[in-house]
């Protein structure tokens, strides 16, 4: 046996150690930030997957391998699909209650309906003048104005990630607030 190949079994066997050692650790940590179990165990495997291939000494192995895999939940964050508006319109379907979505192709335009119409877009514009200058942008021309994020960073010079990220706050602030009048509308 040469020293090259005595080496790379000491390395599979310290590997196989630490992987049988962090597994339930790490998955632990992933999972208390990733909502989906099978993206969990992809960010794991993805963390191994860079110690294996890692080739400078690693004097910190326990807050390297914590490092790792907090920076590939935030690459996976940071690739998630965008909150559409669909997302804030779309009803409990769970509870069998109607949604927004039900509200604006109701094709019976009675009082009620316009004057619930009228509550929605009202509180729509509100919660969107509360919202920081730049979500408020890229949210409305994204969502209600249909232009593309590659065309919105063009136009204002940020990337395209930035804008997704202050377009996921946006959605996330109007969904907070349309829920509010959604539950008042329920509860009257």
């Amino acid at each position: 046996m040469t020293i090259t190949e005595t080496m790379a079994d000491n390395r599979k066997r310290n590997i196989t150690e630490v992987i049988n050692a962090y597994s339930k650790r790490l998955l632990g940590f992933i999972r208390k930030r990733v909502d989906n179990p099978s993206d969990a165990e992809d960010i794991l495997q993805d963390v191994f997957f860079q110690l294996v291939d890692n080739t400078q000494p690693i004097e910190q192995l326990t807050g390297w391998l914590f490092t790792v895999a907090r920076n590939k939940i935030t690459d996976k964050q940071r690739k998630h699909k965008p909150d559409l508006l669909d997302d804030i319109f779309a009803g409990d379907e769970e509870d069998g209650m109607l949604g927004w979505a039900e509200l604006f192709f109701d094709e019976n335009n009675n009082p009620e309906t316009e004057y619930l119409r009228g509550m929605f877009w009202e509180t729509l514009n509100t919660a969107l003048n509360e919202l920081p200058k730049e979500q408020k942008q890229v949210f409305v021309l994204n969502e209600l104005e249909g232009i593309p994020f590659k065309e919105i960073a063009a136009k204002t010079g940020e990337t395209v990630n930035t804008l997704l990220s202050r377009k996921r706050y946006a959605v996330l602030h109007l969904r907070e607030r349309l829920s509010v009048l959604r539950n008042e509308l329920l509860n009257y």
